[in-house]
């Protein structure tokens, strides 16, 4: 397979799926651009071996076709400030512009497209329209996990047009290695850390990873279903009454395979959603009518730190607890020191999802773990056993 290293770039303009779907504030300033930091390497390494450049990306979920709160305009600034260039700008992924000034590019010059899902044959993955954005260039490098669940135009469509020059970026590469690393080639003890809402999106996920780890945690939202299914009293707690069953299902196949399920034996409750509600740690089994459980307790925490503390490989998705209010804070950054320690002492960690990330470089633990994964969804589905669209369309 050809990739960015191996490809002669000189002479020849080259367009770059990569995911610039970063949250902007109301002044629209990028409030963290990790997923643009990610893609630089590859840009960077297209620019100084002579090719000209041509991104595209996605941002947001426009529905009414152009939208300025959803113009890629907003990251030309940040881009350019990294590249140490002038990244130009057209107002149109496709059509005349956007073709006048993928031409006029030179050997190391950039040039950002607008939003593509402007265009909804974007997203219902038109083979016309993949075939406008091929027009632009000469070869094809999908750099864009975060979409490479997607079988969208660009992401997919788009490589079908490029027998011979489609490739993977850096970013790619690497995400893909590090899933594999973590799936296939993971070292003894193998803890897996799943948090978030609810069950519901990580219920093949935790049927994927029963037979490959050992020890399996379970926090955040998710863990009341467990609870009530166990027989608990949860309070208001959030609880998928349609899945008692199935989170009784995996106790049963995680006994089954020798795998060390540990749901929280106490939990952080309030007696309303609100920061500065009244709180009180308790059983997480206790939980009274008209209190809720918001994160993990004080020895859940503890007995999360001893098992993660001694695991040689993590993987981490979905917090504790409802983070984003400090009061309900406190297990999530403890789970997420624990793996900086682990992997200060020689673990693998690999921290992916929207939540989980922003928790890790909310403490600014980035640079603390192995692996951050820029892709939700789509490091999801990996884990999920499923075939990504974007990585098969380079594959293929």
């Amino acid at each position: 397979m050809k990739t960015i290293d191996n490809y002669e770039f000189k002479g020849k303009k080259i367009i770059i799926r990569v995911d610039f779907n970063v949250p902007l504030n109301d002044q629209f300033e990028i409030t963290d651009d990790t997923r643009i930091r990610a893609t630089i390497p590859t840009i960077q390494k297209i620019r100084q071996s002579g090719g000209a450049v041509i991104l595209m990306s996605h941002l947001g979920r426009p529905k009414k076709g152009p939208e300025d709160k959803f113009s890629l305009r907003h990251v030309v600034k940040n881009l350019s400030e990294k590249l140490q260039t002038e990244v130009q700008f057209a107002n149109d992924c496709i059509g005349e512009e956007a073709k006048v000034k993928a031409a006029a590019l030179k050997g190391g010059e950039v040039l950002l497209l607008e939003n593509l899902r402007f265009y909804k044959e974007e997203e219902a993955g038109d083979e016309g329209f993949a075939k406008k954005l091929a027009e632009l260039a000469d070869a094809y490098v999908n750099d864009a996990f975060g979409t490479a669940h997607r079988a969208h135009a660009s992401t997919t469509i788009i490589a079908k047009f490029f027998p011979n020059d489609k490739m993977f970026g850096y970013l790619m590469e690497n995400e893909v290695k590090s899933l594999n690393k973590v799936l296939n080639e993971a070292e003894r003890p193998f803890t897996a850390i799943l948090g978030g809402a609810k069950v519901s999106g990580k219920i093949e996920i935790i049927n994927n990873l029963l037979d490959k780890v050992d020890n399996l945690l379970i926090g955040g939202g998710m863990m009341f279903t467990f609870i009530k299914a166990d027989g608990g009293q949860v309070g208001s707690s959030l609880v998928e009454e349609d899945l008692l069953d199935t989170a009784n299902e995996a106790r049963i196949k995680a006994d089954k395979l020798g795998v060390s399920l540990y749901i929280p034996q106490d939990a952080v409750t309030a007696d309303r959603f609100a920061n500065d509600a009244e709180q009180k740690c308790r059983p997480s089994n206790e939980i009274p009518d008209g209190w809720m459980g918001l994160d993990i307790g004080v020895e859940t925490s503890e007995t999360f730190r001893q098992v993660i503390e001694n695991s040689a490989t993590i993987l981490w998705n979905g917090p504790m607890g409802v983070f984003e209010m400090d009061s309900f804070a406190e297990g999530t950054m403890d789970v997420a020191q624990a793996i900086a320690r682990a992997t200060e002492k020689g673990a693998y960690s690999l921290v992916g999802g929207g939540d989980s990330v922003a928790a890790i470089n909310k403490y600014h633990l980035e640079d603390k773990v192995s692996y951050v994964s820029t892709g939700g969804g789509a490091m999801l589905e990996y884990i999920e056993g499923k075939t990504l669209p974007g990585v098969a369309a380079i594959l293929e």
